[in-house]
């Protein structure tokens, strides 16, 4: 096939998925600043919904069902527990984990919900007729058959043992992709990845690796590591992959008694500090010699 028919499709297919969802956001009133005209936010709404309809559901469940930052949905769940709607009790199996379930009066806000979001697709449906509901629901059905296979594509992230062609490859492929000048030797690799206090990791979607992260102790910061080599290849993009690579070496550095996580960046790559800045990652004073970064940040973990 032509490259530049395949890009001018691709186009035409963005253009329409983002033409629908500019539709049903405002057909279903998701752009209100409150759902249903109610007391909650579409975010909170949709936890009532999840922690009712699971009871006993973990935080980090929650979490990965959303696909929403960790930091985000504690406060939310904060909220929702001063309100007195949610009940948060540590795991018996693993006490890091809380368990969440609705109060007696999260329920009925549960229930009311419920019931409110039913009239309001009740009253779209009503005025179509039995084949076209009919086929509406066939649509729905079949898009989200297609989206969810795309979701639960196999992901799994390992922090690598050895040295191989994978993680070589991948580093090469990010000091390409955004033109690194300071670049880590084969042996330099091979050193992070034997240290115990140190480490490597990769994503890898089905049985391909696709993206990674390295990190590296800072001795002269205290108590503190950093994060270097974060990238995801742009055909595996979508899958939370650059979440789960972070949320492994955050992981790694509260088990080894770590508090700071030190990265580096630069303006250019706006998505990535986007991203840091989502999970919590906030501006700190240069600590490194760097000529490319002019963006520091740091995360307390622990």
């Amino acid at each position: 096939m032509d490259p530049e028919i395949l890009t001018v499709t691709s186009a035409a297919h963005v253009a329409a998925m983002r033409e629908f969802n500019r539709f049903y956001t405002a057909r279903l009133g998701l752009l209100s600043r409150r759902h249903l005209d109610g007391e909650f936010s579409l975010t909170e709404a949709r936890m009532l919904y999840e922690i009712g309809a699971n009871p006993q559901i973990t935080a980090t469940t929650l979490r990965a069902t959303l696909r929403l930052d960790a930091g985000y949905i504690s406060r939310l769940l904060s909220s929702l527990a001063k309100r007195k709607l949610v009940r948060q009790a540590v795991s018996a199996q693993d006490r890091r984990e809380r368990r969440l379930t609705l109060t007696s009066l999260g329920e009925k806000k549960f229930a009311l919900l419920n019931e409110q979001s039913a009239v309001q697709i009740g009253a779209i449906l009503d005025g179509m007729s039995a084949i076209d509901r009919n086929a509406l629901v066939q649509s729905l059905s079949t898009a989200q058959s297609i989206l969810l296979q795309q979701r639960t594509s196999p992901v799994r992230i390992v922090r690598l043992s050895k040295m191989d062609d994978d993680v070589l490859r991948l580093i090469n492929e990010y000091y390409e992709a955004i033109n690194v000048t300071q670049r880590d030797t084969r042996a330099t690799i091979r050193k992070i990845i034997q240290d115990e206090g140190s480490g490597v990791w990769l994503a890898y979607l089905g049985n391909q690796a696709v993206g990674c992260v390295v990190l590296k102790p800072l001795p002269s910061m205290g108590s503190a590591a950093e994060c270097k080599r974060l990238y995801v290849q742009p055909r595996a993009r979508g899958h939370g992959l650059a979440d789960n690579l972070l949320d492994s070496i955050e992981a790694f550095a509260r088990h080894n008694g770590l508090t700071w996580i030190y990265l580096d960046s630069f303006d250019a790559l706006k998505a990535a500090v986007a991203l840091y800045k989502k999970r919590g990652y906030v501006p700190c004073d240069r600590y490194n010699d760097n000529p490319q970064a002019t963006i520091f940040l740091h995360k307390k973990v622990s």
